[in-house]
């Protein structure tokens, strides 16, 4: 195995999200190379957060854990994937850190474990983290109405259907969209792509996420179309979290990614997030891919190009506009399953924290859909609330994903954050399964359950 390399100190097209559901292609990527973090410390139960341990000092067992490494080798064996980064950690212990492929088939480079990824929604938890700093001091109510601090909104009616000429016909809400409601998709809002609907035309009609425009252009953009649907009643998949970034922006007075930096990825030393790669980490950006005609892994940058992440972004996407790596969401993630608090810096406090993973949704919609069984969502996180409909371990279990692959999960009933990266995007063929694969071999290595 191969050291990792030194870490450096330091409008999206509306169809930026619905690739966070497509297949993933495949191709032959060639032998694959194993990365793994620093050595193993056998006796250091002290210390920072997140030093890596045997996996038997935390309650598992290194050999079946293995089989994570073993299961993510196959899929680039069979040229499903490029390359993999997985990461887990238990009792805020990391058990398991493993890079397998290649960060550039072309290039035929390595991929390390400190290698960059486009995370796309996962960008989602980090934003809601960042409303829940303003929430706590005081700046907002999840009951509040969202045109209290955006006022362009003061007017927005709800599609109720068409007329004979295809026009679309309004009717005003029953109430106004909450942030509660913006926060856990129940507002009213869509994203363009995962409904027909003229309202997803009219997104489509505007290029709602410009990435040459500002989250002010959005704004005025979605105050002049109707909601899709009734604020609360139903969950739907949107844009309310670059609404959300907006209000980040407006509730504290500072540019979005000032904000994420100062008060999220200082404080937590997650070194390489941002909303693009500066020109000494480059070489550290993993290659994206889609597939090709012969079901071939074809480089292409997501979305038809629309992001270039080598120039520092006009649009700071909530939603989805964000990089980093596996370590770095790794903290960010351990932080929360900590209740807001990672080497004795605290971002959130504990009941906040159980705020964003507390089913947040009207008792008159059950759940979430995209097939996602037994699962509710909280403030900017999917919850497992039932784990023999989800096929999961845990009730409670939180989690998200990104358009390119990449997937993460915090147990709080195991103790136990697994990070995920890859770069695919899907196409002709089926996707594999890395989320449900990882889950399985992660869990059966387990040998010491506290549930």
């Amino acid at each position: 195995m191969n050291p990792s390399r030194q870490s450096h100190p330091s409008s999206f097209k509306l169809s930026l999200i619905a690739m966070g559901f497509a297949a993933l292609a495949a191709c032959d990527t060639g032998p694959a190379v194993i990365t793994s973090a620093r050595p193993l410390n056998d006796s250091d139960q002290s210390g920072p957060a997140l030093q890596m341990v045997q996996p038997e000092l935390v309650g598992m067992d290194t050999e079946r854990l293995n089989r994570v490494t073993q299961a993510m080798q196959e899929y680039v064996d069979a040229g499903q994937l490029a390359g993999v980064v997985t990461m887990a950690a238990r009792d805020n212990k990391i058990v398991h850190f493993e890079a397998v492929g290649q960060r550039d088939i072309a290039a035929a480079d390595p991929l390390a474990t400190d290698d960059i990824f486009r995370i796309y929604s996962m960008s989602k938890p980090i934003t809601g983290v960042a409303m829940m700093i303003l929430y706590e001091e005081g700046k907002f109510k999840l009951s509040d109405p969202v045109e209290k601090y955006i006022p362009e909104f003061a007017n927005l009616q709800v599609a109720a259907g068409e007329d004979a000429n295809g026009n679309i016909i309004t009717e005003p809400p029953a109430h106004k969209m909450t942030i509660r409601e913006l926060m856990s998709h129940t507002g009213g809002l869509s994203y363009g792509l995962f409904s027909q609907s003229k309202v997803d035309d009219m997104y489509n009609e505007v290029n709602l996420l410009d990435p040459n425009s500002t989250l002010q252009d959005m704004i005025d953009k979605l105050a002049q179309i109707p909601l899709r649907q009734q604020p609360g009643s139903t969950w739907h998949y949107s844009v309310s979290v670059d609404v959300q970034g907006y209000l980040v922006e407006k509730l504290s007075g500072q540019k979005f990614g000032d904000f994420l930096e100062e008060l999220i990825f200082k404080p937590l030393n997650m070194i390489d997030t941002d909303f693009y790669v500066p020109e000494e980490k480059a070489d550290r950006l993993a290659q994206v891919y889609g597939y090709g005609p012969d079901v071939a892994l074809v480089a292409q940058e997501g979305f038809g190009g629309a992001n270039n992440y080598l120039v520092d972004q006009t649009f700071e996407s909530g939603g989805g506009g964000l990089v980093g790596t596996a370590m770095d969401y790794m903290r960010f993630a351990q932080m929360i399953l900590n209740g807001g608090e990672l080497d004795g810096v605290r971002i959130l406090a504990p009941l906040t924290v159980e705020i964003m993973h507390r089913n947040q949704m009207p008792k008159s919609v059950p759940g979430i859909g995209l097939g996602a069984r037994g699962t509710t969502f909280g403030l900017d996180f999917a919850i497992i609330e039932d784990p023999v409909e989800a096929e999961s371990y845990s009730k409670g279990e939180f989690y998200w994903g990104g358009a390119a692959g990449t997937w993460f999960w915090i147990d709080p009933v195991e103790d136990l954050v697994f990070v995920g990266m890859i770069q695919q995007f899907g196409g002709a063929v089926p996707v594999p399964d890395v989320r449900g694969k990882s889950r399985q071999m992660v869990y059966q290595a387990i040998l010491e359950p506290k549930q």
